[in-house]
C-alpha cells in the first residue's frame, strides 16, 4: 500500500479564467476538455496517486458545475467536499480563508489550473518538519515556462515578488504550497486578498519554509498551456 498524505488538500477552483474567454464564460476551467476528459479528472487522479485522501474544492465562477460533475468524489478514490466563494469573489487568499472549517489547522493547496507531478509527501514532511506557518514549492524555471519570481538560495526563499522581478530570481513558485491556519488570522471574513499576499507576509515574518521540486509544472491558465499538458499526457499515455 503506497504511503498517504496526513493533511487535506485545497484546490483553488473558483476564477474567472480570463485569458481562456470566451470558453469559460459557460464551462468553468477545471471541466475544460484535455485528452478526452475534464481537466479536473487528470488532476483528481493524480492527487490521489500521490497520497491524497481528502481534497476541498474552492469554487466560484460556475462552482455548481464542478460540483455537479465531480460529486462527492468517491469514484476517484477521494473524498471531496466544496467551499463556495458566494456572490463576491474574494481571490485565492480568501478563498482559503473561507474554507478553514473544511482544512483544518493544516493543509496543502495546489491551484485549479495546476498539474504538479512532484512528490506531495515529500512536500508535507518538509512543512511539518519546518516548524513554520508556511511552505512554498519553487523550481527553478529560468524563465522558461513562465516568469520567474522568487530568489532562492541554500535551502531558503530570499524574495518573492510578481509585480516587480529581478535578475537574481531564477526561481518560481512552483503552485504547491501548505499552510497552518494561523497565517489567516489578519485575513477578515470578507476581505479580498491574493495568495500572493498571503505568501509575502509569511516571508516578511519569517515563517514562509521553501522546498525545491525538479519536475517542471503544467497549467491549463492559457492556450499555450492546454496544448502542452495535451502533449506530457499524450506521452505519459505512451510510456
Amino acid at each position: 500500500m503506497s504511503a498517504t498524505l496526513q493533511l487535506p488538500i485545497a484546490v483553488l477552483a473558483g476564477g474567472l479564467a480570463t485569458r481562456l474567454r470566451p470558453v469559460t464564460e459557460t464551462i468553468p476551467k477545471s471541466l475544460l476538455e484535455i485528452s478526452g476528459e475534464p481537466f479536473l479528472a487528470h488532476q483528481l487522479r493524480l492527487l490521489e496517486k500521490r497520497g491524497a485522501k481528502r481534497v476541498v474544492l474552492c469554487v466560484g465562477h460556475l462552482g455548481e458545475r464542478i460540483r455537479d460533475w465531480a460529486g462527492d468524489g468517491s469514484r476517484f478514490g477521494l473524498q471531496v467536499d466544496y467551499s463556495f466563494d458566494g456572490a463576491v469573489l474574494r481571490g485565492t487568499g480568501g478563498a482559503l480563508r473561507q474554507a478553514l472549517p473544511l482544512l483544518g489547522d493544516r493543509f496543502l493547496v495546489v491551484y485549479g489550473d495546476s498539474y504538479l507531478t512532484c512528490d506531495y509527501l515529500a512536500v508535507e514532511r518538509a512543512f511539518l518538519d519546518s516548524g513554520k506557518s508556511a511552505l512554498m514549492t519553487v523550481y527553478r524555471n529560468e524563465g522558461r515556462w513562465d516568469t520567474s519570481n522568487v530568489e532562492y538560495a541554500n535551502g531558503r526563499i530570499l524574495s518573492y515578488d510578481k509585480q516587480h522581478r529581478t535578475p537574481r530570481m531564477a526561481f518560481i513558485d512552483y503552485g504547491l504550497g501548505a499552510f497552518h491556519s494561523s497565517v489567516f488570522d489578519k485575513v477578515s471574513e470578507t476581505e479580498r486578498i491574493d495568495l500572493a499576499a498571503i505568501y509575502q507576509r509569511a516571508l516578511n515574518e519569517d515563517q514562509l519554509a521553501g522546498f525545491e521540486v525538479l519536475e517542471r509544472f503544467y497549467e491549463i491558465g492559457s492556450f499555450e498551456g492546454l496544448h502542452a499538458l495535451e502533449e506530457y499526457l499524450s506521452r505519459a499515455s505512451l510510456a
